[in-house]
């Protein structure tokens, strides 16, 4: 580790936490991985350092752990469902439903499920909207940088490295660097206090908002308004799995191929979903509803979402909606060849987190490609069709005898995959080869590529300058 006497440095940045004796200069802590696989690389690569740091225990409710408060309104569309308006009391008698939890109002008395996105714990700091619970560094950039939201917009979160702690989130804008988000670290006081810089100390955090609110005072700037965010979409019904034809409507026709057409459709008139209708014959129904049972529980936020199935043919495939459709398609549009670089990387970094969940479940996608990754109104990537691709016959994607698709033209630079040093991700490749390291590549190549061809683009990173790389 080493001080930074001699650079630019923002002695408020986040995981900073040691200072230099003789000038007072924050050291940078020294960085540790353990990397286990090509995916996992990929997601610690583009995250941030981890450093160990001594436990605090975050302030807590006064009130029992089981009394919570809506933070939106919602309406009932079940007989067991519990309707309430935002603001509303109400204790929590269950939490085996799942997504849904069973809770009484404390105003009414009445019983039902309420669903858990849609309420907060009581008198925490949950309940202000400048404050964001289980998010991290990458995903308050997200939101933040998300349509909605200018520069002084801003979030609290609670801190990555030092548990107990939290971390101010701002969005900022210069000339050099377009829209941009600053991270600063809120260091907590033996007293019970936080302050950012020891000028200037506060009670609450509600007391450090306020007061940044008015003035900057040292910050990138002030503080006008917090992260804005869209209402969350309730959970999935816990106990609607196979489903009756008729509770859908197929609106709009999205797509179609060999196999079947993708349409966005209406659930129980309530709820937008997408609806993969496949052809008569394209796959056995006991062999598809043995394969859809383990993809429902494959659920992270980087994999599309399997809500239902229709098990008569022709067989109907209900997943989550996705606004902006496929990557493929939306890099062709004038919103999508209009993104940033970072925004980019981004966008590989959310598909590298899928896969490593992916593989760590000891499960194979087999069709890695853009047309099988989706994106969101948030430009949040999500990997679709995991597991289809085994079932479908004479697919020519599939995987015989453990090898799975690879770009061919990858056979002609192996050459410079070996000999070049500057790209860590590649150079890993060589070293730790998985399932899906070519056909991923493939598709990075394809985001970053825009008017040159993949092969072109990787061509150019092995022949230019470093720099340039």
């Amino acid at each position: 580790m080493g001080c930074n006497c001699s650079s630019e440095y923002d002695d408020w940045i986040e995981n900073i936490d040691e200072y230099c004796e003789h000038c007072n200069c924050p050291i940078a802590p020294e960085s540790k991985y353990e990397v286990r696989t090509f995916f996992q690389l990929l997601v610690i690569y583009v995250t941030d350092v981890l450093v160990t740091y001594d436990s605090r225990s975050p302030p807590t409710s006064p009130h029992p752990d089981n009394l919570v408060v809506a933070i939106y309104s919602y309406e009932p569309t079940h007989d067991e469902d519990l309707g309430f308006q935002k603001g509303d009391k109400m204790k929590i008698l269950s939490k085996n439903g799942g997504e849904w939890l069973l809770a009484q109002s404390l105003a009414t008395g009445k019983t039902g499920y309420v669903p858990y996105n849609f309420i907060v714990k009581m008198d925490t700091m949950e309940t202000e909207p400048w404050f964001f619970r289980d998010i991290g560094r990458l995903e308050a950039q997200r939101l933040l940088l998300a349509p909605g939201n200018a520069a002084g917009s801003f979030l609290i979160r609670e801190s990555e490295t030092t548990p107990g702690s939290y971390s101010l989130s701002i969005r900022d804008f210069d000339s050099s660097q377009g829209d941009h988000v600053k991270h600063y670290k809120i260091r907590n006081l033996d007293s019970g206090g936080y302050y950012i810089t020891p000028r200037i100390s506060f009670n609450t955090l509600r007391d450090l908002v306020q007061h940044y609110t008015r003035n900057a005072e040292g910050l990138c700037t002030r503080l006008t308004k917090h992260c804005q965010t869209r209402m969350p979409q309730k959970p999935w019904w816990q106990d609607e799995w196979e489903i009756p034809r008729e509770t859908l409507k197929l609106e709009t026709k999205l797509g179609a191929g060999q196999f079947g057409e993708v349409w966005m459709g209406i659930y129980n008139n309530d709820r937008k979903v997408a609806i993969k209708s496949l052809k008569t014959g394209t796959m056995s129904t006991a062999a598809f509803l043995e394969e859809a049972n383990l993809m429902k529980n494959l659920q992270h936020p980087k994999l599309v979402r399997l809500y239902a199935v229709v098990t008569q043919e022709p067989i109907y495939i209900v997943t989550e909606f996705m606004t902006n459709g496929s990557l493929v398609e939306y890099l062709k549009t004038s919103e999508g060849s209009k993104l940033t670089i970072n925004t980019l990387i981004d966008m590989a970094s959310q598909i590298a987190e899928g896969m490593a969940f992916i593989e760590a479940k000891n499960y194979i996608h087999r069709d890695l490609r853009a047309a099988n990754i989706l994106v969101s109104e948030d430009l949040i990537c999500k990997i679709a069709d995991f597991g289809l691709a085994r079932l479908i016959e004479d697919n020519e994607y599939t995987a015989r005898e453990g090898i799975s698709f690879t770009a061919p033209y990858f056979l002609l630079l192996l050459e410079y995959i070996c000999e070049e040093e500057t790209l860590l991700s590649l150079r890993y490749i060589g070293q730790h080869s998985t399932h899906y390291c070519f056909p991923f590549i493939h598709l990075i190549l394809y985001i970053f590529a825009q008017e040159k061809s993949p092969v072109d683009l990787l061509h150019d990173c092995f022949t230019n300058q470093t720099s340039q790389q």
